[in-house]
């Protein structure tokens, strides 16, 4: 018999229960119980294997909890078993049983009654497609870990094969606690005792059969009347007795006594083919058990029905059962029936479709059937795949909405399926990890699960971005792929599974395969919406809304033109509407009403109509045709507009959130039920919102076409001013609750280490971590927060709260928690507004900041829209409360890491919330009225009488709240304004803040000027310095300035024109002198340079020396104090402070160029700098050349700086080869700096030294000493090179200024070992310092001759000597260095052939001059030759010739000698003559 069905309730989803962990557990097997064949081999199934999903629930008693068990089809070796506690949390994890071998659709799972053993709570019986028995004793899920092998200790095993002959199929299987009862293809049943006695001992198995009190095994004797297979079998306790029902393929119906083992009733049904068998709860006051049985007809194999039969019982003497006549039979239309249970006065059958319940009565002509809406039908509806134009209408109203901005049409549409997407119950791990996948985005599990709401927003987005582009046309499209792929998966891993029944509570809810639901009752407004407008006159509170039956068929004629207005844009348009309230609105609700209205009224969305446009144009067009008769139809019924629009206000009374009263005394805990009264207040406030946003469109196409229904002025004008404002009160409280129901709440902030320590209390910090564990969960919405801050009466925290409850509790409930929102605990809110602020209190207090800021915003543009012709403040201060907590909001949120431009925009409006707070109207009491625990930063001051007292104490607040939170513009903005109300403040004599108004504005400035600082605008610290009026904190704000500075690299802008330093240039000066003597001398920047260029800018030059050579010399004391590894670096930064010392002594007056040395241990911080006397020269200034150069004297003047430039300069150079050496003063030491310095081919810096220290005679002592010490290098190597390269810089005394006064020359001298360089060199140096000393050329030649006398002079050198013989008539005379020097070097060293040459050379040079100069030639005295060293040279060698030594060429040499010197006497003979006679 079949009935059309009457929805009355819908399935609830338990949130979270998507995402457990599985704890998976091998179950160990003994191969001696591997049934066999007799063959030897494996045997084949012998008992019915899982072809179809199977779960149920086992609900306990005490403890109250919910054991529920699956095995998938896929995965036929696993069981998975849950437990839910409902006053509990959700489990984190749950277990699953990995089999060796297949499974039987079948498991029992109860409490372990047999050993009552707390280690082991539950017993787990299981049966295998081989035979083979488990049974297993459970732990709590704690004690497994993951991946583990399940202990064999806490196992049974038992194969069933071995008491069953001739190994005969097994065709059911059912248990119950200590008792595992088979029934097999022959018909027979066998019970055996499992885990309650041993296997071997008497009694274990039983064979139920119709000879009483006989106890044997399978097949030993006869059964009597012969029965088909056992179809079904099920175990019910009655009155302490276990009776095993069992239904048969030939329809008869068995009842067997477990304790006897004796069959106590029998019947046979004929005409059908039984499938399944569920015997319900007995009834003890009719004393009837329900039972059903599934069966199909004969006549329609493919139409399944349930017969619904009572067996009646009698206990007395013996047990009598007998079976009603009366039989209930129940159509299966469609669908396969998937589970059935029976409770006291219903049967639940669920299909794979939908869930029906139906009375159990004994009339069954009448029998009314009801329906459940499944979560998929609401799931589809979300995803936009109940109609393939849903999506499409959201892209035309979207482009029609934002005509003028299309670029904004693509992230709208975005926004909405993504906020559907991710709405709870519609969001599923598993599925969205599929459709993901199916994108090759193959992200762990895991990993997805852990991301947030946010996370998940960038990761689809960023498939849908990736996988088609960003043109609007083909976003939509890919959305609409990616919903239907979504939508797919979500009902394919959201299988339905089982049924879940408490009958103590009548709770109902659903098993699916990775989820569980609960099912609840229908609120009125849904009965109306969702199931029929005939019902109105059944909702006793609308019916007291209407004053006469009229009323209430014109209420029922205007809910259908409202539903039929609905299904046209309706549910699409709310959709757009609900987003523009929630995110920053691009365009306003008014205006997304108005579109809609001229899209329904016009029948057109965009232009350009394509086949599909021009029908939804007609659909649009029909639409306003039928609404404009059926509001004609209406108007006639009810003669008057005026009358429809007064049913229309009871109505909207309906809709508005119920204000309930109750005594609360006990706080709500966080579980299971808590979860399921959040989803429903979602549901429902959908439905709520839904219906109240429909109204208002109904309303405003009322009122567009107002003209053609006879609607009058005062009829709109009532629309306008009295309805509409009360449908948009409506719909924002809803919309509020929606909000609070779906907006998952965000994870915990992460404290500093200041507040963790606190608040920090050992072993008392668990309730928070668990707390900070749900915040940030998608599962964890703004609902549960604000659910765990009600407070319930006592009376639900009784039995009820530890099961789930009946459909209608969670209703109630909800209805109350409602209540608490919108009017508060009490009930004693005027409006939401105001309640508003309660919430946000509450949601601050937890960490939501953001969503504290987008209530306190929504109720801001809410109470825009009533006060748009008067001030939004109220009297009462809570306009200026708002702005002061969503200034904390904003604030509190720039501690979570928000991007740059996030942050800043976030500061900006929270100084702008705080300034605003400050100037409403009632502000100083309404903020000094608030407690320290409502949550937010407390402002502990109060008594401020005057204006100005109280800005005072609030701005200095807010700073010290910004600074707190390290936001230096916000403090530094509420810095200046509490400065602007100092002197008004101080005024009242009255006002609370202490101290002078000296001493407050200075601690302002104080304040300014650490903020400015900390935001590094430099002028506007220093300008907070200049106005600080308190002498001590503006010097200590000085010190503080040019630390900071100077840490932060800006110390250059004191010497900047950017700072006008008037009055504290003296100041400033000290500061940074005790900074130089106390900070490292390698530290950057230098602040004696900074000294310097601020003295240099101050044209204070002696100053500015005086700095550089006071770094000078801390250089040379580090670098003894010290080892340096950088001495080099050193000593070049020495010759720069010395080359900058001496620069600005020359900008000084020659008489004023002078510094004083620095004393040991003297400070920089001295009131006395160097004065500008004239230095005195003393008279007895010694002129000796020939002395080294005298000690420093007590003032330092150019020339000893650039002394020390020298001997720092030559210092360097030897550094630079790694020699170290350092003036020490004594004696010789300039002497030995210049050996050493010519050791190391430093000739250049060797030859500046001395021309810079020595004089007269000692000059050419050093210079003869340094040349022959070349010269002695050159004896390594006697290459004669007669053409050498010039190279080198030579410094010379007229390049010796350039050197002092400028930088030294910082490039690597490297030694030269080449001979012909070495040569080279000798030539430079000898060419260039032989004016200093005429001698030079002799010392050199008789230096290398004494080396080596068989030297061959170099060509150049020997030329030296010949310099100056322009006349030839001079003969070898001339300067030091002449002819007749070298002449003398040749005979002394034995090199006479060279001197002979000499010789000849001279005199035939004399005597070979020109005709004109004969005369000169003539004159007295005009030529000499050195008679004396000739002689010496024939002397020599006539002694070689006696000695035999080279006697030939001694005699040559001698002959030529000889005749030259007898010619040139012969011309001096005649010259002499020509001389008497001229003279006479």
């Amino acid at each position: 018999m079949g009935t059309d069905s009457t929805l009355a309730g819908k399935e609830v989803p338990i949130i979270g229960t998507d995402v457990f962990r599985w704890i998976e557990l091998s179950v160990p097997s003994s191969s001696s119980n591997i049934p066999t064949a007799v063959d030897g081999t494996n045997a084949t199934t012998i008992a019915p294997p899982t072809v179809d999903d199977r779960a149920s629930c086992f609900v306990l008693e005490d403890p109250s909890a919910y054991l529920i068990w699956r095995i998938h089809k896929l995965q036929p070796h696993a069981l998975e078993l849950l437990e839910l506690n409902a006053s509990k949390e959700l489990p984190k994890a749950g277990l699953r049983f990995i089999f060796p071998y297949q499974l039987c659709p079948f498991a029992f799972v109860c409490k372990n009654e047999i050993s009552r053993n707390s280690r082991f709570p539950y017993l787990l019986y299981v049966l295998t497609v081989t035979g083979v028995a488990y049974l297993l004793k459970i732990r709590n899920v704690s004690a497994y870990a993951s991946s583990a092998l399940f202990p064999a200790e806490d196992l049974f095993e038992l194969n069933v094969c071995d008491y069953v002959s001739n190994h005969v199929p097994i065709t059911a299987v059912t248990a119950t606690a200590g008792c595992v009862v088979v029934g097999r293809s022959d018909g027979s049943v066998c019970c055996f005792r499992l885990g309650v006695i041993d296997t071997s001992a008497p009694g274990f198995v039983h064979e139920l059969r119709d000879e009483a009190g006989v106890s044997r095994l399978w097949g030993l004797m006869s059964r009597g009347k012969m029965v088909g297979a056992v179809q079904d079998m099920e175990i019910s306790e009655l009155h302490g007795k276990r009776f095993v029902f069992v239904l048969h393929s030939d329809g008869t119906l068995r009842i067997w006594d477990l304790s006897s083992h004796s069959r106590v009733f029998n019947h046979t049904v004929t005409g059908a083919t039984f499938r399944r068998l569920w015997v319900g709860q007995f009834d003890p006051d009719s004393s009837t058990i329900p039972l059903s049985i599934l069966y199909k007809h004969g006549l329609d194999e493919e139409l399944e029905m349930i017969s619904l039969h009572s067996i009646r019982y009698n206990f007395g003497e013996r047990n009598v059962f007998s079976m009603d006549p009366s039989v209930q039979n129940i159509t299966l239309e469609e669908g396969q029936c998937l589970d059935v249970k029976i409770t006291l006065d219903k049967i639940w059958i669920l299909k794979d479709d939908e869930l029906v319940s139906h009375m159990l009565t004994t009339n069954v002509e009448e029998v009314e059937a009801f329906s459940y809406a499944l979560q998929e039908e609401v799931v589809a509806d979300q995803l936009f795949q109940s109609s393939e134009h849903q999506a499409d209408e959201i892209l035309q109203i979207a482009c029609s909405i934002f005509s003028s901005s299309k670029e904004d049409v693509v992230p709208f549409i975005s926004s909405i399926f993504l906020r559907k997407l991710l709405l709870p119950g519609v969001h599923h791990n598993a599925a969205l990890h599929a459709t993901l996948a199916e994108y090759s985005r193959h992200l762990p599990e895991s990993d997805l699960q852990a991301l947030t709401a946010d996370g998940l927003k960038q990761e689809v987005l960023s498939l849908i971005e990736h996988e088609v582009g960003s043109e609007k046309l083909s976003i939509l499209h890919s959305w609409k792929c990616f919903l239907t792929r979504y939508f797919h998966n979500w009902c394919k891993n959201n299988a339905i599974y089982g049924l879940l029944v408490d009958s103590s509570t009548d709770a109902v809810g659903l098993i699916r395969k990775s989820s569980v639901s609960i099912f609840r009752s229908l609120e009125d407004i849904e009965r109306i919406v969702e199931g029929s407008s005939d019902e109105v006159g059944e909702l006793t509170g609308l019916v007291d809304l209407l004053d006469d039956d009229l009323e209430c068929e014109i209420l029922v004629e205007l809910l259908r033109c409202v539903m039929s207005f609905s299904q046209q844009l309706g549910k699409t348009a709310s959709s757009i509407f609900y987003e523009s309230v929630l995110t920053a609105p691009v365009i306003s609700s008014e205006d997304i009403v108005h579109c809609i209205v001229k899209i329904l009224e016009t029948g057109s969305c965009i232009s350009g109509p394509n086949e599909k446009e021009l029908i939804d144009h007609k659909s649009l067009r029909k639409l306003s045709a039928e609404m404009f008769l059926s509001l004609q139809s209406l108007y006639r019924k009810a003669s008057a507009w005026s009358r429809i629009l007064n049913v229309i206000q009871g109505f909207l009374k309906f809709l508005v959130p119920q204000k309930i009263i109750q005594n609360f005394d006990t706080e709500v805990s966080s579980n299971i039920n808590s979860s399921i009264i959040v989803h429903t207040t979602y549901q429902i406030s959908k439905v709520m919102f839904e219906s109240a946003w429909d109204f208002l469109l109904f309303l405003s196409y009322l009122v567009d076409i107002g003209g053609q229904v006879h609607l009058s002025h005062d009829d709109i004008t009532k629309i306008q001013l009295e309805i509409v404002p009360m449908l948009q009160e409506i719909i924002f409280e809803w919309l509020i609750i929606n909000f609070f129901a779906i907006t998952p709440s965000a994870p915990a902030t992460t404290e500093d280490f200041n507040s963790k320590l606190s608040s920090l209390h050992i072993d008392c910090n668990t309730g928070k971590q668990l707390w900070n564990e749900k915040l940030g969960r998608r599962d964890f919405t703004l609902a549960f927060i604000l659910l765990l801050n009600v407070r319930s009466s006592s009376t639900d925290h009784g039995h009820l709260l530890k099961r789930f409850p009946n459909m209608q509790s969670f209703v109630n409930r909800m209805r109350d928690f409602i209540s608490w929102i919108i009017w508060g605990q009490s009930g004693g809110s005027s409006n939401f507004l105001s309640r508003s602020i309660d919430l946000a209190f509450i949601l601050f207090k937890h960490g939501q900041y953001e969503a504290a800021e987008q209530l306190l915003m929504m109720a801001e543009a809410h109470l825009l829209k009533e006060k748009t012709s008067q001030s939004i403040q109220e009297s009462d201060g809570g306009w200026c409360i708002r702005q002061h907590l969503l200034g904390c909001c904003l604030l509190a949120q720039v501690q979570c890491g928000l991007h740059t431009t996030q942050k800043d925009n976030k500061v900006f409006d929270a100084i702008r919330c705080f300034f605003r707070s400050s100037s409403g109207n009632g502000a100083s009491e309404a903020l000094q009225s608030l407690s320290e625990d409502v949550g937010i930063p407390y402002l502990g001051f109060s008594g401020c009488a005057s204006t100005a007292a109280w800005k005072l104490q609030y701005y200095q607040w807010a700073m010290q709240l910004f600074e707190r939170y390290s936001i230096s513009e916000g403090a530094c903005q509420f810095a200046l304004a509490a400065l602007e109300q100092v002197d008004e403040a101080m005024k009242d004599e009255n006002n609370p803040v202490n101290g002078s108004i000296t001493t407050t504005r200075g601690r302002l400035w104080a304040n300014v000027f650490i903020f400015a600082l900390d935001l590094g605008r430099y002028y506007d610290a220093y300008c907070a310095i200049v106005s600080n009026p308190d002498e001590e904190s503006k010097y200590i704000c000085l010190r503080r300035f040019i630390i900071v500075l100077y840490e932060q690299g800006a110390i250059k802008i004191l010497c900047s024109n950017k700072l006008p330093l008037i009055g504290l240039v003296e100041k400033v000066e000290q500061e940074l002198a005790w900074k130089a003597e106390r900070s490292d001398i390698s530290a950057k920047p230098n602040l004696y340079k900074l000294l310097y260029a601020f003295q240099m800018h101050q044209h204070n030059w002696r100053r500015a020396a005086n700095y550089m050579y006071m770094y000078s010399t801390r250089l040379r004391t580090e670098a003894a104090s010290k080892d340096y590894q950088g001495s080099s670096l050193m000593l070049q930064e020495r010759l720069n402070a010395l080359s900058a010392a001496i620069n600005s002594l020359h900008l000084v007056h020659p008489a004023y160029a002078w510094i004083d040395p620095p004393a040991n241990g003297s400070s920089l911080l001295g009131e006395h700098y160097p004065s500008k006397k004239a230095k005195r020269i003393p008279e007895d200034h010694s002129a000796d050349n020939d002395a080294e150069p005298e000690r420093w004297q007590s003032c330092i003047d150019v020339e000893k700086l650039e002394n020390e430039f020298v001997l720092t300069s030559a210092e360097y150079k030897l550094s630079l080869v790694n020699v170290k050496w350092t003036f020490s003063g004594k004696d010789g030491a300039l002497s030995d700096l210049a050996e050493l310095l010519v050791n190391n081919n430093l000739y250049d810096m060797a030859f500046t030294i001395l021309l810079r220290f020595f004089k007269g005679s000692a000059l050419k002592r050093e210079l003869e000493r340094v040349l022959s010490a070349i010269s002695l290098r050159c004896c390594l190597d006697k290459v004669e090179s007669t053409w050498v390269e010039e190279h080198g810089q030579l410094v010379t005394s007229s390049k010796l200024e350039m050197v002092v006064h400028g930088s030294p020359v910082t490039h690597h001298t490297t030694p030269q070992t080449d001979g012909s360089s070495c040569w080279a060199t000798l030539k430079i140096y000898l060419e260039k310092y032989k004016e200093f000393h005429g001698r030079l050329p002799v010392i050199v030649a008789e230096t290398l001759l004494r080396a080596d006398p068989q030297i061959e002079l170099p060509l150049w050198l020997v030329q030296l000597f010949k310099e100056g013989q322009k006349e030839r008539m001079s003969g070898m005379s001339g300067r030091e260095s002449n002819p007749a020097s070298l002449f003398q070097l040749y005979v002394s060293y034995g090199r006479y052939t060279e001197a002979t040459n000499l010789l000849l050379e001279c005199i035939q040079s004399f005597a070979s001059v020109r005709p004109a100069d004969i005369i000169r030639r003539k004159r007295s005295f005009a030529a000499w030759f050195p008679y004396t060293t000739i002689e010496r040279l024939l002397y020599q060698l006539e002694e070689l010739t006696r000695k035999g030594h080279m006697v030939e060429q001694c005699d040559k040499l001698k002959r030529m000698l000889l005749s030259s010197l007898q010619n040139h006497l012969k011309t001096l003979k005649v010259d002499s003559e020509d001389a008497i006679s001229v003279s006479s």
